[in-house]
């Protein structure tokens, strides 16, 4: 069974619109930080009456307050989560399973077509134990990796008419084409872009060598040019 979702404004203090911190339940049944409590009724002591910032149910004597174990238990685990979970922001792609607030998905499951957060990614892997999801880094065009025909992974492709297929379209319109999974076309398509790249470096390479040995000739060429014009000047000085 998936464990039910919770956030962090359920267990926040209304006073400081915090994490709840030393939880304390007062006589109404609203619980406070002990710290924001006690301050406010440290503000009430001049009228020996004592207040509920809620509901404004009064007390008299000043109640005793004590730690609430259970509840402080809950919000440790809750900050724990929440320390994994961050809140959407701009460019980010959201979490399909979060009500309210969104956090920022981590992960995306090409079987359930959802991203999760990383909190509602463990309630998924505990929810599927077992079974094998396809999960892959949460991309906002996971729509985009959908057959809006039938609703399934575009993990075929076609290479008669060069476009990705899901499995239903194998055996509806591209029944006679010639089809590979789209991990495959992907790997002969890096191992072709590898060998463009080594081809235009190797021809690269030869063109840099034949300019090189040209410069040289050249150089070669130069030189002895210029030995020739030296040894014509040193005759004609001592003739």
């Amino acid at each position: 069974m998936a464990e039910a979702s919770v956030s962090a404004e359920q267990f926040s203090c209304s006073v400081c619109l915090d994490l709840l911190k030393d939880p304390v339940a007062i006589p109404c049944g609203h619980s406070y930080c002990k710290s924001c409590i006690t301050d406010h009724w440290n503000q009430e002591d001049e009228k020996r009456v004592y207040s509920c910032p809620q509901c404004r149910q009064t007390f008299r004597p000043k109640p005793t307050l004590g730690k609430n174990t259970m509840l402080a238990e809950v919000v440790e685990k809750l900050k724990k989560t929440e320390l994994q979970t961050v809140p959407a922001g701009p460019g980010d792609v959201e979490c399909d399973v979060c009500i309210g607030r969104k956090h920022k998905a981590v992960k995306s499951c090409l079987v359930c077509l959802n991203s999760y957060c990383q909190n509602h990614l463990e309630q998924h892997e505990n929810l599927f134990k077992g079974k094998k999801h396809n999960l892959m880094d949460a991309t906002g065009r996971l729509q985009k990796m959908i057959c809006q025909k039938h609703e399934k992974l575009l993990d075929i492709y076609c290479r008669t008419d060069k476009c990705c297929i899901c499995v239903l379209c194998v055996v509806d319109e591209h029944k006679k084409h010639k089809t590979v999974s789209s991990a495959v076309e992907r790997a002969e398509k890096q191992v072709r872009h590898c060998i463009l790249i080594l081809s235009v470096a190797t021809i690269s390479n030869h063109i840099s060598h034949d300019l090189n040995t040209k410069k040289l000739q050249e150089l070669k060429e130069a030189v002895e040019i210029h030995k020739v014009s030296s040894e014509e000047k040193q005759q004609r000085w001592f003739s």
